[in-house]
Parts: structure tokens; C-alpha cells; sequence
């Protein structure tokens, strides 16, 4: 099995490189000018995109193929007082877009968002819902205007149980089924750390007719009773089929690189991956990822997969993704089965 690491918006290791720069409303407020202030919102967006790209190019040059874009690209652009304000107005936004989906296509990268946790489907309360969908509309904006096509996708996880989980799960079925298709075809859904665990979250994947990410931290600390080997001999293939029906999908409609069309993956299956904190914070994510738990998971999954996405989810970022790399390649030079591939992949044998 072919594995690709990737890691989450920032860069520890360039300086002055964040695509997460922000206003706060109220900043935006003691600007007299309105117009100024928009303005304002413009060029911080702009320098988000540039500090995305700067980053991006840093993670080509040490091979890595895997990227969560950070979710704060555009300022306040979902504050409801904002309501009107076309982010994308501005020519110099455009081209900054554009520019960036271009890097990420040119090269190769495996792109994606994950919305916060206030992107909630399986809510009962309506306002929440139209939040939610507005949420998912504005990264499917960014995306549209980089120019990446569906393979490029928003994960999320199913949201609250609300005292009842059956009817939630259920509840989120008929939400999701609810929405615009074009944000349909962009989702991912995740395990989550408290609520909704694998097979809960697996039914509903395979119910709404979407790819599943496995969160192997997760599992670990809301597993609902599922042990190892029942997560990788019943449940991990039925999480690779939610990722083979999504490549069916995307060959249909077109959604191919080049040199894609005759691959089984032209989307491989994903999971995310982290360490816990500590002891007492299980759920935390630790600075750096321990790399023999991931490689005893990498190995079971390589019995059912070929090729596999790993997003790492450490607080150390890249920092944290070749320190992985390092670790692997004492476990290459002890013979466990690992064969380094470049600066970001291996090769795992089963």
C-alpha cells in the first residue's frame, strides 16, 4: 500500500506564513468607512492566499502531496452583518484564487477544508441548519474559485445527538439528502471523539452516499465497543467501498487528473491520524504523532487498500509530518516492513 502524509494549514517551520490572519468584528467597526473597511478585508484575504501558496510550496519541495487549507482564508465573509459583501469582487481576490488552485492543481495536491464544529447537520433548530448551509456554501465558494473540482472536499462530522442519537443520525439522513447537489459532492464525513463513533458513522455515510474518513484517535478514545479486529476486518473495508463509490462517481462525471482514468484511486481513501496529549487529556492532540501505533494501523489497512491519504493532525504541523518521516525510517532500517517512497510517502507491506 502506497501512503501519502499530509498536514493541517500552518507551517511551524516558515516565519511570518499564516493563511489564518483575521479582523474582528469589532476591529472592522472602528473603521469609519465601510467601504474602507471591506477593502481592509480584501487585502487581508490576499495575504492569506499568499502565505497558503508560500506554504504549499514549502510542502512541495519536501514531497508533500496532502493538504487541509485552513477554513479562515476570508475574514467576517459569514458574519450575518456582512450580508451582501462579495468577497470575490475584487479582481486581485480572483486572481489570488485562481493562482493558488492553479499551484494545488499543477502540482498534484490533494486539497481540502474541514468546517468547524459549528457546521452541524443533524441539528433540530432551523437557524442552526441555515448557518450550517451557509458554512458549507463558503468553502465550496473557495474552492470553486481555485478552480479545483469535487475531488477537492469539505469534511465534517455528523454534529450533536441532541439526547437522542438515533433520531439525530436520522435527522442529519434527511438534512443532508436536503441540500444542493453541488455541496453534496463535496463532503466527507468523520468519526467523532464523543458521539457519533465508527459504525454510527459509517451507516450514515453509506446511507447518504458519502466518503468516510477515519479517525484513528478518535476511535481510540470513542471506539462504542468495536475492537481492533472488528474495525479492520468488518468495518475498515465497508469504509474503503464509501471511497470506491465515490471514485465511480468521479469518473463519471469527468473528475480525473491526467493520468487518472485507468487508476482503481483517483480519490484514495483518507484517515486522519494524531497522538493523545496525555494521560489525562486522551482526546488532545499531542505536538507529534507516535509513528508505531500509526504503523500497526497502517499495516491492517493495507490488506483491503492500495493506496491511502494520511491527513496528521499534531499541534507541530509540518514539523510533526517529517519527524514522523524519520521515525519510519528507523522502522524501514529495522526491516517492519516500511519502504520510504520520498520525504512524505512509504510504501507499507501488509
Amino acid at each position: 500500500m502506497i501512503v501519502r502524509f499530509g498536514f493541517v494549514a500552518m507551517s511551524v517551520l516558515l516565519e511570518n506564513a499564516s493563511p489564518s490572519r483575521t479582523m474582528t468584528y469589532a476591529s472592522f467597526l472602528k473603521l469609519a468607512d465601510r467601504e474602507a473597511a471591506l477593502r481592509r478585508l480584501e487585502r487581508i484575504t490576499e495575504e492569506n492566499l499568499h502565505n497558503a501558496l508560500r506554504v504549499l510550496r514549502h510542502a512541495v519541495t519536501h514531497d508533500v502531496r496532502v493538504y487541509r487549507l485552513s477554513s479562515k482564508i476570508i475574514p467576517l465573509t459569514t458574519h450575518e452583518a456582512l450580508a451582501g459583501w462579495d468577497p470575490y469582487g475584487s479582481d486581485d481576490v480572483r486572481a489570488a484564487f485562481a493562482k493558488l488552485g492553479a499551484f494545488v492543481t499543477d502540482n498534484g495536491i490533494r486539497a481540502s477544508f474541514h468546517p468547524d464544529h459549528f457546521c452541524v447537520l443533524s441539528t433540530p433548530r432551523p437557524e442552526v441548519l441555515a448557518s450550517s448551509i451557509r458554512d458549507l456554501h463558503y468553502h465550496t465558494d473557495m474552492l470553486e474559485a481555485m478552480g479545483l473540482d469535487e475531488r477537492a472536499k469539505c469534511n465534517i462530522h455528523v454534529g450533536g445527538a441532541y439526547g437522542d442519537k438515533v433520531t439525530s443520525g436520522e435527522r442529519f439522513i434527511r438534512q443532508f439528502a436536503a441540500i444542493e447537489g453541488k455541496l453534496r459532492n463535496r463532503i466527507t464525513l468523520e468519526n467523532d471523539d464523543k458521539t457519533f463513533n465508527v459504525l454510527e458513522t459509517l451507516e450514515i455515510a453509506e446511507k447518504s452516499g458519502v466518503p468516510m474518513v477515519l479517525d484513528i484517535h478518535h476511535h481510540a478514545v470513542n471506539d462504542g465497543g468495536i475492537g481492533e479486529r472488528t474495525l479492520m476486518d468488518e468495518l475498515w473495508p465497508r469504509i474503503v467501498a464509501t471511497w470506491s463509490s465515490e471514485n465511480g462517481r468521479l469518473r463519471l462525471t469527468g473528475q480525473t487528473g491526467a493520468g487518472d482514468s485507468e487508476s482503481e484511486w483517483v480519490l484514495p481513501p483518507k484517515v486522519h491520524a494524531s497522538s493523545p496529549k496525555s494521560e489525562k487529556d486522551p482526546r488532545g492532540h499531542a505536538d507529534h504523532v507516535e509513528a508505531g501505533t500509526l504503523l500497526r494501523f497502517l499495516r491492517g489497512a493495507a490488506a483491503g487498500c492500495s493506496k491511502l491519504d494520511v491527513m496528521l493532525e499534531a499541534k507541530r504541523k509540518d514539523e510533526a509530518l517529517f519527524r514522523l518521516m524519520e521515525g519510519l525510517r528507523d522502522a524501514e532500517r529495522s526491516g517492519e516492513g516500511v519502504r520510504i517512497l520520498d520525504a512524505a510517502s512509504i510504501e507499507v507491506a501488509e
